[in-house]
């Protein structure tokens, strides 16, 4: 149970993005907030600078969906995981600290394939090679598979990359046909690690 006498009735809150794990803001909760979040399912915070609860999002639409919360060792701060509704921070960005994303677009990138399989856009390439079925599929990746290796073996470190993009491209698209989160590769490659 949270313990909000320490931080005279507030306590901090990090927020993090349940897929790319990035750190996406801290704010601070009273025990409403903390009550309104958990019915609602969207983060609420305490704003110190209105002195009120403040929803994030409720002008901008950008809301943060509660995936998972956990209240740390000593039940004084706040973990929450969302799914970001757009840009967290008030400048536009994902973020309100200055990281380094892109060594998490992958993860974005696999929400970029999931909506174009819920969402169909025409001249999407991931589209195409849908329409073409899962054989298809199954063919380009093992063709960027071969590629990748041929560059890895004869070829300059920049084609070593590209290849390689394209297979893990190729790969999202095939897992995603498949019905696979790529967080249960992750899982798997976890247990594997741990025998």
């Amino acid at each position: 149970m949270l313990d909000f006498n320490k931080g005279a009735g507030l306590v901090p809150v990090v927020i993090q993005d349940n897929q790319t794990l990035e750190v996406l803001m801290l704010g601070y909760m009273n025990k409403e907030a903390w009550e309104k979040t958990k019915q609602e399912q969207r983060v609420t915070f305490f704003s110190r600078t209105k002195n009120r609860l403040w929803t994030k999002g409720e002008e901008s639409g950008h809301y943060l969906e509660v995936v998972s919360t956990s209240i740390d060792c000593d039940n004084d701060t706040l973990l929450i995981k969302v799914n970001p509704v757009g840009p967290t921070c008030h400048t536009g960005s994902r973020s309100c600290f200055k990281t380094n994303y892109n060594q998490n677009f992958i993860f974005q990138l696999e929400k970029i394939v999931n909506d174009r399989f819920i969402n169909p856009t025409e001249g999407s390439y991931v589209n195409r090679l849908r329409e073409k079925g899962i054989n298809k599929i199954a063919q380009k990746v093992g063709e960027e598979a071969v590629e990748t290796v041929i560059a890895a073996l004869n070829e300059s470190e920049t084609d070593f990359v590209n290849e390689s993009s394209d297979l893990v491209f190729h790969l999202l698209v095939l897992l995603r046909e498949k019905n696979i989160p790529l967080s249960r590769i992750a899982e798997n490659l976890a247990e594997r690690h741990q025998n």
